[in-house]
């Protein structure tokens, strides 16, 4: 059976039970079956690794909570173990009152957030089990057993298909679009950045993980596959804070099935943390993110920050720009308004931000990137150390209204990219342009698009003009009517 219809066969004994009804409660419930699933494939493969050296392996689950003691018990055949497999209320009475707190209390046992450990007590701390047939669960349990997790080639087909639910779960609405960024776009922002082995990549609202993810293949893919270099990739390259409980595990799975095996993804809200309080040691070369906007937060939480305001994506960019080194680089998507909203915070913020840091490039995309969103959207890109003198703008135009059922794709991205990748060649065409900083006007600030190669569009006709083109229309119809009734 296909990994693809493994997943569908899991989602549909998901919608037929009472527990679960909705896309994200699908993901969510999928997430923690295929951690543990995973979990003991990762167990199995370093109690082989340990035994070869002629070494005891310390399994980190006490024996009766391994996935093929209570999950899936074989027989001698290698067949479940009818005797000793749980179903039904038992199997639901064992996985919510025993396994679930068992799991949960790894998070007070060790202190170290970056270890398999710790991530395995947050998951079961925050997720609930919501599957309440246990004959239901007892079949997905059957096929998430079925799944290979060991070869390179089986975590990037499963990687490729968590990625496609995670899609689906944005698509779905509700809250779901908030942890689905379009992956063409964040693939033309890493390319653009372009992060290098040995540098820290971070994202403060990482969502379901899509720019860590795909930063990973991107430096994956053309660095020296060195001991040390996929030791570096591994531990200490990615980083990401996420608040929300569902987005986190999603986070965490998403990354471990691209191959980091312990995300160093930390579940807090990064807007708690007092600005004035990050230091050199807390700051990265490399930020990419989307962060959301739109919200509202509250009088204390303003006050870990210099600029005040409620608006969640300005407290974000203040919080990246901080978090900057000097010479950091960073493509932060952000909504349009941003540019000209006049308010006394915002107009402060964008003076901070060309002040502290070079705003070479701002991207705007066009309505319906992000589906369902119904917002209009621009990634800025800016180095931290030195003001800003020149802003290079690229409209994007796929020649198509974007949506649903015409998503963006790599190919949109593309002439922005060359244009962006090489020092000198972002030149004027009708999609782009380049303004001067000391030409923006000082007390507002505005930086919104406004294309100056955009062709300009016929005058409008006058309505004299018009009527002499009807009746010269009417003119020919006359005269073509006449030579028909001759024939005739």
């Amino acid at each position: 059976m296909s990994f693809e219809q493994t997943f569908k066969n899991i989602d549909d004994l998901l919608y037929k039970d009472a527990g679960s009804d909705s896309e994200l409660d699908y993901i969510g419930q999928t997430s923690w079956i295929m951690f543990l699933r995973y979990l003991d494939e990762l167990e199995q493969d370093k109690a082989d690794e340990a035994e070869l050296q002629g070494k005891d392996y310390q399994y980190i689950l006490d024996e009766k909570y391994r996935w093929p003691n209570w999950a899936m018990p074989k027989d001698e055949d290698g067949k479940r173990d009818n005797h000793k497999a749980k179903t039904g209320p038992d199997l639901v009475q064992f996985v919510n009152t025993e396994l679930f707190p068992y799991l949960a209390k790894f998070k007070y046992n060790t202190e170290d957030a970056n270890t398999i450990e710790y991530k395995i007590g947050e998951i079961f701390s925050e997720l609930n089990n919501k599957i309440q047939s246990g004959y239901i669960l007892r079949d997905i349990l059957e096929y998430a057993d079925a799944l290979p997790f060991r070869s390179s080639t089986d975590k990037h087909e499963l990687s490729h298909l968590y990625e496609t639910k995670i899609k689906n779960m944005g698509n779905a609405g509700r809250n779901g679009g908030q942890y689905y960024t379009p992956r063409p776009l964040i693939r033309a922002m890493i390319k653009v950045i372009d992060p290098q082995i040995g540098e820290k990549v971070y994202d403060g609202a990482a969502g379901s993980g899509g720019f860590l993810c795909e930063a990973f293949e991107y430096m994956y893919e053309r660095m020296a596959k060195t001991t040390d270099n996929l030791k570096t990739l591994q531990e200490s390259t990615f980083y990401g804070k996420e608040k929300k409980n569902l987005a986190y595990v999603i986070g965490i799975m998403n990354m471990i099935l691209h191959g980091i095996e312990a995300p160093n993804l930390v579940h807090t809200n990064t807007l708690s943390e007092n600005i004035r309080d990050i230091q050199e040691k807390n700051r990265y070369h490399v930020i990419l993110a989307n962060p959301p906007f739109g919200g509202k937060e509250r009088k204390e939480v303003q006050q870990n920050f210099d600029i005040k305001t409620g608006e969640t994506a300005s407290l974000f960019l203040q919080h990246f720009i901080k978090s900057l080194k000097t010479g950091g680089r960073a493509a932060i998507v952000i909504k349009n308004t941003f540019l000209s909203n006049a308010d006394n915070a915002s107009v402060s913020l964008r003076k901070h931000l060309l002040q502290s840091c070079n705003l070479h490039t701002i991207l705007d995309m066009p309505a319906g990137t992000f589906t369902g969103a119904g917002v209009k959207t621009v990634v800025l890109f800016f180095t931290k150390g030195e003001p800003t003198k020149n802003i290079w703008y690229y409209q994007l135009d796929a020649g198509r209204n974007m949506g649903k059922t015409n998503p963006l794709n790599d190919q949109d991205m593309e002439e922005f990219v060359t244009l962006s990748a090489v020092e000198g060649s972002q030149k004027e065409t009708e999609k782009s342009w380049t303004i001067s900083v000391s030409e923006v006007l000082e007390d507002t600030l505005d930086l919104s698009p406004k294309n100056p190669n955009t062709p300009e569009e016929a005058p409008l006709r006058s309505p004299e003009e018009i009527l002499e083109e009807i009746q010269t229309l009417d003119e020919e119809t006359s005269s073509i009517l006449n030579q028909i009734k001759e024939l005739i």
